[in-house]
């Protein structure tokens, strides 16, 4: 049969090269060769043997073929190893009829190519054992085929799945154990003490499942979280979805992937549990695609959990004779040979230190982070010095009693053992590196965890000990250095500091070197640099949220004036919830006499970003409190500020007399002070306010006027803004092609920048424009594309302002149903936030709605009520549009007066008159009640 004769021709070209065949799996063929060149021209020969082959009913067989070279174990007949498992990850990621060979085979056989042979450079790419990127080559020949889609390697498949410096070695059981088990149930949790290497083993797990995860396998660390609210929110970070305003984390987080189909690995939740739990349980109920992997010492305790309590590494008996052969039947002593030969390449596991290496192991309960630990110190001792003095510092620590020791107490022994090692300098900054949340840089170590003691000059140095020692990590991204313990290892040092009476002291250091942090990055958050220092930041998220905890508790005005510099942060990266908690604290902070600047400065940050969250009222009343406190103090620049904010929201309250006094007052107090930044900010919204009141060449002069200055000043943030209400207004005086041309230019910079937020405006203000011209179906992707980035950040009016464009395609396409959900949805949210304009406006969308399904409604009374209730809502819409006094732009105006005129033609005059003189008399809240049954009736 087909199979028969593809293990024949497989077998035939690797011995007729020299090579030899270990072992088989199904199909698969394992061989080993003496010389790379052999192994290529038996690759080769297989594929040209198997495309040359007469197929008959199943048709040519394809095979995949992984070529890499180094070091293996033998036992029993087979190979084991590294070596082995990078060949395995390199043949998978190739397609049938490919064969790939890696950047140590391209230097053995560049040189010494068959004919007709060629190699082509693929790249570097990650590969599924998680280790560093491979440089991977394709075999060439003029017969086979040469064209292939790209490699399924971890850089093309969705995933944030870390890279591990080190092997991934045995668990094999243990992995297939968990796959069958993810098979069955959406919730599967590794029980185990810290250190058993639960992470290790679920990211290997998320690694090799990737292809069956379209959406992405995502790995999220809760171990520097201490605040169950943030569980939420701390995924959603790590899937890209933002808080979305008026929505628990929890609905947003649901909306966003009950469609999707991903596995979410999430790390260190023993602290956590109860959060975790609720979460996993509202998630799998509603997401039935989604597949979740927790690691934690104790179970989330909820239906259709499946538990599986992650052994130690299989260990030898130490009480038999062992031989260096039998000792490598066993995952503990490969992974101490494999972390101690990376520290010291001399190292060898002979027959003489065969016992000691196996009574090590055994002492050490399999614990892989008990091993690698006791693995660092072959650098300096033998396998026989380290085994002796493991065991006096066991007897220290138990009073003799190994045998009983509890797997967390082992663990603890071998840090204290790790940690009695150091000299008194590595022992003193180990313990004050405790204070960190997150990870830090050297430079954060030298200015908080450095005196007589550990001098600055000396801290690379320490960190590099302590890193080679495995106390703790370092990660190189992005051209920079980041330290981190693991977790189980940084409640040991933060023992060791309140054990020392240092920590009071480190945590106020701490909370003033991440406050000139912030302070300093902050003000960077401008013109071109703002995407790197808002990185910057983000980095620090864990350092702040600890800062800001201690220092609430400990030093409340360093502490508030930490929030004030993160405002900016909060508020340009969407962060609003978190930014809002973090205030409201910091503001009881201020609550004394004596520290009204501060305070002022507390209130006007959480105003700006309450009004983000379209929470209108305790914005107001925040920043009218700061305005006070900054006029009593003589503080222009942040009344200014101020005055502006609270012009906004007289603009989403159509307060429009009130809003023009606010502006003009901010405006000539910022040109007073020269604010050249706040000037244009200003300028902008008294642009927007003269287009409300419909004077859209006034509107167009001083957005010109602003962006002239963005520009200049190479603001790109305010160049966006600019450019998308200059489109508006031209928009609105009929010049279509000059607004396109703003708003196409304002969306190409916020993409440029990857200022999701900014993009918002811009593609709504695109969807209208392609939705005037017809373009329906571009149209509904850029406003749809608008409202899931808008739902992540948060901001209520730009969501109802999508949800409603939205809508109106949606009538266009004669989806009517969507079309009244869409609409009711978007005009909710404008009454829950009392914009009186937007309300008018949608409420004309909705009459819209009711003249288009009147015109397809083949039932005539149907079409009369619909008409009916048309003329209802326009005739409401006139007259609170006349007693607020709102414009009706030209543009909007002709559309109005064409279904007017559907009507007048689709019913009598005398029932059009009754309808509308019904409408004029409505209340808004009636008209909106009305407004709001169009999506009762579709449903």
């Amino acid at each position: 049969n087909a199979l028969a004769l593809h293990d024949e021709l497989l077998k035939a070209a690797i011995e007729r090269n020299g090579g030899y065949v270990f072992k088989t799996v199904g199909d698969a063929f394992c061989a080993a060769f003496s010389i790379a060149p052999d192994a290529l021209n038996a690759a080769i020969e297989a594929q040209l043997g198997l495309k040359h082959q007469v197929w008959e009913e199943t048709g040519e067989l394809r095979i995949r073929i992984g070529l890499h070279t180094g070091m293996a174990q033998v036992r029993d007949n087979d190979y084991f190893g590294p070596t082995l498992n990078r060949t395995a990850r390199l043949q998978s990621i190739a397609y049938g009829g490919q064969t790939l060979i890696s950047q140590a085979v391209h230097e053995l056989v560049r040189d010494s190519l068959p004919t007709s042979v060629e190699l082509l450079g693929l790249g570097a790419h990650r590969l599924k054992d998680l280790n560093r990127a491979e440089t991977v080559y394709q075999v060439l020949h003029a017969q086979l085929q040469n064209e292939f889609p790209p490699l399924r390697s971890l850089d093309s498949l969705p995933n944030n799945l870390p890279i591990q410096l080190t092997s991934f070695i045995g668990r094999e059981q243990e992995m297939l154990a968990v796959k069958r088990l993810l098979s069955a149930s959406s919730l599967v949790t590794l029980l185990a003490s810290g250190g058993t290497g639960k992470t290790r083993l679920s990211l290997q797990v998320g690694a090799d499942l990737l292809e069956q995860y379209p959406d992405g396998v995502w790995f999220i660390e809760l171990a520097a979280i201490t605040d169950p609210g943030m569980v939420g929110q701390t995924v959603a970070d790590v899937l890209g979805i933002k808080y979305e305003a008026g929505r628990p984390i929890t609905q947003t987080l649901i909306e966003s992937i009950k469609t999707r189909t991903l596995l979410l690995i999430i790390d260190n939740c023993e602290h956590l549990v109860s959060a975790c739990a609720h979460l996993a349980g509202s998630l799998l109920q509603r997401c039935p695609n989604l597949r979740l992997l927790v690691s934690s010492r104790e179970a989330f305790n909820i239906p259709g959990e499946a538990i599986f309590r992650v052994p130690t590494l299989k260990l030898p008996d130490s009480k038999s004779k062992q031989t260096v052969e039998s000792l490598m039947l066993y995952e503990a002593v490969r992974l101490f040979i494999d972390r101690a030969t990376s520290v010291q390449p001399s190292f060898a596991v002979t027959n003489e230190n065969a016992a000691a290496l196996a009574a090590l192991c055994s002492r050490l309960d399999g614990i892989p982070l008990a091993i690698e630990l006791a693995a660092a110190r072959a650098r300096s001792l033998s396998v026989e010095e380290i085994n002796s003095k493991l065991d006096n510092c066991f007897r220290l620590l138990t009073g003799g009693s190994r045998t009983a020791l509890p797997r967390q107490q082992t663990l603890r022994a071998l840090i204290d053992w790790s940690y009695d090692l150091l000299n008194e300098q590595e022992r003193t900054l180990f313990a004050r590196l405790a204070v960190f949340r997150g990870g830090w840089t050297s430079d954060a170590a030298e200015s908080i965890c450095t005196d007589e003691m550990v001098q600055d000059w000396e801290m690379l140095d320490i960190l590099s000990s302590l890193a080679d020692k495995c106390l703790l990590t370092a990660e190189q991204t992005a051209g920079r250095t980041r330290y981190r313990f693991l977790e189980t290892v940084r409640q040991y040092a933060f023992e060791k500091i309140q054990a020392t009476g240092e920590l009071e002291t480190l945590s106020m250091r701490h909370l003033e070197y991440f406050g000139k942090f912030a302070a300093e990055k902050s003000a960077l958050l401008t013109g071109s640099s703002v995407q790197e220092n808002l990185s910057l930041l983000k980095t620090e998220e864990d350092n702040f949220r600890a800062a800001l905890s201690w220092g609430y508790d400990n030093s409340s005005l360093e502490a508030a004036q930490l929030a004030v510099w993160l405002g900016q942060y909060w508020y340009l990266s969407g962060s609003l919830l978190e930014g809002s908690d973090q205030l409201t604290v910091a503001l009881k902070c201020v609550d004394v006499e004596g520290i009204l600047e501060l305070r002022a400065d507390v209130l006007f940050q959480v105003g700006r970003i309450e009004i983000e969250k379209g929470d209108f009222h305790p914005a107001a009343a925040y920043l009218e409190e700061c305005i006070v406190l900054c006029r009593q103090l003589d503080k222009k620049r942040r009344t200014a500020s101020a005055l502006n904010s609270l012009g906004i929201i007289a603009i989403h309250h159509n307060d429009l007399v009130v809003a023009l006094a606010l502006l003009e007052e901010s405006l000539a107090l910022q040109r007073e002070i020269g604010n050249e930044e706040g000037v244009a900010s200003t300028l902008c919204n008294l642009g927007n306010l003269m287009f409300d009141l419909g004077d859209y060449q006034a509107a167009q002069a001083l957005v010109e006027e602003c962006l002239a200055i963005e520009k200049k000043a190479g603001n790109k943030l305010g160049t966006v803004t600019a450019l998308i209400n200059l489109g508006n207004t031209l928009l609105h005086q009929g010049e279509t092609l000059r607004a396109q041309s703003a708003v196409e230019e304002s969306l190409a910079i916020a993409r440029e920048l990857h200022a999701d937020w900014y993009a918002v405006y811009s593609l709504c203000s695109l969807a209208r424009i392609k939705k005037d011209q017809g373009e329906l179906s571009t149209a509904a992707a850029l406003a749809a594309d608008s409202l899931r980035i808008v739902r992540e950040v948060g901001d209520k009016s730009a969501v109802a302002s999508a949800l409603v464009m939205l809508g109106q395609v949606a009538n266009l396409q004669g989806e009517y149903s969507q079309s009244a959900s869409l609409l009711c949805e978007g005009l909710t949210i404008q009454q829950e936030m009392g914009e009186k304009r937007d309300m008018l406006n949608t409420l004309e969308a909705v009459a819209g709605l009711y003249v288009a399904k009147m015109q397809h409604n083949g039932d005539s009374n149907a079409a009369k009520v619909d008409a009916l209730r048309a003329i209802n809502l326009l005739g409401a819409a006139s007259t609170a549009k006349v007693s607020v006094g709102i414009p009706c732009s030209p543009l909007l105006q002709r559309e109005i007066d064409s279904q007017l005129t559907q009507l007048r033609c689709a019913i009598d005059e005398e029932q059009f008159t009754s309808a509308w003189e019904a409408g004029r008399i409505m209340r808004l809240e009636q008209a909106v009640a009305c407004a709001l049954e169009a999506n009762c009736e579709q449903h």
